[in-house]
């Protein structure tokens, strides 16, 4: 059996952990939060996105189904509807706003350098 990373989580490596770590502490993402960080609930969304998840529900059974290789995909906490709405309810959206703006940022200096090589 192949004992390799996850596409998951080969995806998530090209993901700035360091700049999401400066945006979780600027707006304070994980005051008071004791299992399901800021990290693990954008690693959720960003497997909800990428396997085009359209619910809650929808996330959770997928997410549980793994169960076993969650820790290897980088989520920590449990999965739950109630923790993942309680989630995107509660914690700043400036974070992953922020995050966004930083990605794109890089995605655009890329861009530029590639456009002058043709």
């Amino acid at each position: 059996m192949y004992a390799g990373k996850s596409i998951f989580s080969q995806i998530m490596d090209f993901m700035p952990l360091q700049t999401f770590r400066r945006c979780v502490e600027k707006y304070h993402g994980n005051f008071k939060v004791r299992k399901f960080s800021c990290l693990d609930q954008f690693f959720c969304m960003a497997f909800a996105q990428i396997t085009f998840r359209e619910s809650l529900r929808d996330i959770e059974v997928c997410l549980r189904s793994q169960n076993s290789k969650l820790y290897h995909m980088g989520i920590r906490g449990d999965i739950s509807r109630s923790t993942l709405a309680d989630a995107n309810e509660n914690r700043d959206w400036r974070i992953y706003a922020e995050l966004a703006h930083s990605l794109i940022a890089t995605a655009r200096t890329l861009y530029s350098k590639d456009a002058f090589i043709e």
